[in-house]
């Protein structure tokens, strides 16, 4: 046996145990993923009957502090996805992001969209109590700024994230997954990721006019 045909064959092998450990990673990762679990909602039923009965009893301390909670946590939850996982993700190798995409996904599926639904509803109904809805022109253009930016983070968030979050959680989690979709998906889910975290530096701007004055 020549020295080329030896070295062409110890190259065969490694290739072959470097495919085996990346498909046992894979298949690692999958297996020891957690689910999506249903009884999440439990707590997320428990936050909107939070929020109820913040609206129902109309008391401006509850609803503010309710607003500023869930705001800060959507905000930076939204910031430190877009702009320190989702470069992570981008330049991780596939099994890495494998693994870190099919724990975080069945987190973020239930917080994020319920975060997004109580800022934003708790901030109107507060924004009413204060009268910020009446509140005459220029003044009426931050609020109708903050209007419209939290509208496009929660549409955004609900009809691009959150279904982008199913479609690549349950592609990781085949035994076989379309790296090309995969791809594609991920493509779509950093980029908007990213679009929210703009976003979310521009309803700060917007709410620290509002805690300096209209």
């Amino acid at each position: 046996m020549t020295t080329s045909e030896t070295g062409s064959r110890v190259g065969a092998i490694d290739g072959e145990i470097e495919d085996r450990i990346s498909h046992a990673a894979i298949v690692g990762a999958s297996d020891d993923a957690p689910p999506i679990n249903p009884r999440n909602l439990i707590w997320v039923a428990l936050a909107l009957a939070i929020l109820a009965a913040a609206v129902t009893i109309d008391n401006l301390w509850l609803l503010n502090f309710i607003h500023v909670m869930a705001g800060v946590l959507w905000t930076g939850i939204d910031l430190f996805m877009g702009f320190v996982i989702g470069p992570i993700l981008r330049r991780a190798p596939f099994a890495a992001r494998r693994a870190i995409v099919l724990r975080l996904m069945p987190k973020t599926l239930f917080l994020l969209p319920t975060l997004a639904t109580i800022t934003g509803t708790a901030g109107w109904f507060h924004a009413r109590q204060l009268g910020l809805l009446e509140v005459p022109w220029p003044a009426y253009g931050w609020v109708l700024a903050s209007l419209v930016i939290v509208a496009v983070l929660t549409v955004q968030g609900f009809a691009v994230l959150l279904p982008a979050n199913l479609l690549v959680y349950f592609e990781m989690r085949k035994p076989t997954p379309d790296d090309a979709r995969i791809g594609r998906l991920m493509r779509r889910y950093i980029y908007a990721v990213a679009c929210q975290g703009v976003m979310q530096v521009a309803i700060i701007l917007v709410m620290a006019r509002f805690v300096t004055g209209l």
